[in-house]
């Protein structure tokens, strides 16, 4: 059987091994190009969202970094569906999914210098891409895990994991891994040499890291959380680029290569310009999570009066409002976050809650059916659930609270204790097992274990035994029984002094119990 196993992995690995079209090197992967883009392209908006969302307020800096990235992706060793995006997001970050779909967070544009940097950023990440670095880390671990499976990476910690279910978690693994040493180096090895290729200077590429060594060294947290804990500078890492641009020297000879700062500082301009108000949004969401809500919500307002076109300042006022359980007053916020920017899954979320709350219960399953469809999150499953059971509609509240399950959390602890007081009645053996035996004197018993971590009431168990050549039938109803706990029951029926029964003479099983 080893041997046939070992057989079957070779012959697989065999199959499997293909040329990468950036590094030239002969590569195992589970993961074909055509899965590639499709997860790319399905993960993309999800991620987006989970991320923040596209950053609105200024369309033209969006245009400008997806022009840059355009500039960079046709140098490329492999043709994909490269697509390049802002996220409002203030966190300092740029990720890769695969198949080429690419987004860097207006966090990172505050601190770059010119449009060469931006190039050595994007090219970096055109090169994860472009190289197959997420689906290289797919594939190892799915060989982890021991199963020649597609669809599955090992699981990661990763800041959305409490609240975002379903197939979106695989994006939200993708882009908060960290890519192993090697294939860091490959992204600044080749990324270096597509800036040559599509006419940037090449030492923009030193300096980016030097910026990104000496952030590091003062600890910001923002850097820590976002660009440095999947992509960690080094000295070594500024070095190797450094050697590269030096042996590259021959080709730049007399070549005008582009830097732009100029052009990357006119696009950031009105970016640069509204900074304090992102930074009073952040200092608001710090309060938030202090428990300062009015703080938070004197902060917020602030922003709005800078920036009042942002959506994301007027969603945050509807969430400190709705921590107030003011919810009329958070509708009026997420009803203007919406009309500047209609395809963020939190207001929709937001604002069902708030309808939810107020009893306005069509209204609610509108927003928060919105609000799953653009991002799957464990809040809007949970309370969708919540509605259905208004609705004494059973079998959707049952697939809303398994899906809301999923999540790790509060939330998702709070959908699987529902899911299982519903599915108890259905499916009472999925969590009380039943083990029957005999005592010295012939006595049925059986051992009733509550696998669940709920309590459990009136479990019914129905014993059967074939007694001197006739089934006789019995019910015993145990009135309580604890989460992980057990009890032995007797059934009432006795097998004669003398007989010798076995296992298949007797049985006992739980037809019923109750929350």
């Amino acid at each position: 059987m080893l041997r046939l196993l070992a057989l079957l992995i070779a012959l697989n690995f065999l199959a499997s091994c293909a040329v990468n079209p950036v590094t030239g090197k002969n590569e195992l992967s589970l993961v074909s190009e055509a899965q590639e883009r499709n997860i790319g392209a399905e993960q993309y908006s999800p991620s987006q969202q989970s991320q923040g969302g596209q950053y609105q307020v200024d369309p033209e800096l969006s245009a400008y970094v997806n022009t840059v990235g355009q500039r960079l992706a046709a140098v490329s060793d492999r043709p994909l569906d490269y697509e390049f995006v802002v996220l409002n997001n203030g966190v300092p970050n740029a990720w890769a999914l695969p198949g080429g779909k690419i987004a860097v967070n207006r966090g990172l544009l505050y601190e770059l210098n010119n449009e060469a940097e931006l190039a050595a950023v994007l090219g970096h990440e055109v090169v994860h891409a472009a190289a197959g670095h997420g689906a290289q880390s797919m594939t190892r671990g799915t060989l982890l895990q021991g199963a020649l499976l597609v669809g599955s990476v090992a699981t990661l910690n990763n800041e959305f994991s409490d609240y975002i279910v379903g197939a979106s978690q695989l994006g939200a693994q993708l882009i908060s891994q960290r890519y192993g040493r090697d294939a860091e180096s490959e992204s600044d090895y080749y990324g270096i040499q597509y800036m040559v290729r599509a006419g940037y200077d090449p030492h923009a590429a030193v300096t980016l890291q030097q910026t990104f060594v000496r952030l590091s060294e003062g600890q910001n947290s923002s850097w820590l959380e976002g660009m440095f804990a999947s992509h960690p500078p080094s000295t070594a890492r500024v070095e190797a680029n450094q050697a590269l641009v030096d042996e590259l020297q021959p080709q730049l000879a007399g070549r005008d290569l582009d830097i732009g700062a100029e052009r990357y500082q006119q696009a950031v301009a009105q970016l640069k310009t509204s900074k304090p108000a992102y930074d009073l949004f952040d200092e608001a969401e710090l309060a938030i999570a202090d428990n300062e809500l009015d703080l938070a919500l004197v902060n917020v307002e602030e922003a709005i009066t800078l920036v009042p076109t942002e959506a994301r300042f007027h969603g945050l006022q509807g969430d400190i409002n709705v921590y107030q359980k003011n919810y009329s007053a958070a509708i009026t916020s997420y009803d203007e976050a919406l009309s500047y920017d209609n395809n963020y899954y939190d207001y929709y979320l937001g604002r069902g809650v708030a309808h939810a709350r107020l009893n306005q219960n069509s209204l609610a399953r509108d927003d928060l059916q919105r609000s799953a469809d653009l991002l799957p999150t464990a809040i809007a499953l949970n309370e969708l659930g919540k509605l259905s059971l208004l609705d004494n509609d059973r079998v959707s509240a049952k697939k809303y609270f398994q899906g809301a399950a999923g999540a790790q959390g509060l939330v998702g602890q709070e959908a699987q204790a529902a899911f299982m007081r519903l599915d108890v009645y259905d499916n009472p053996a999925n969590y009380l097992q039943a083990q029957v035996y005999t005592d010295p004197y012939g006595r049925i018993l059986a051992r009733i274990n509550n696998r669940s971590s709920l309590p459990l009431n009136l479990i019914r168990v129905d014993f059967a035994a074939v007694i001197d050549g006739n089934v006789v039938r019995q019910s015993q109803v145990v009135s309580s029984l604890q989460g992980g706990t057990y009890i032995d029951i007797n059934s009432g029926l006795v097998f004669p002094k003398g007989s010798n029964p076995t296992a298949d003479m007797m049985n006992a099983e739980v037809v019923s119990a109750q929350p």
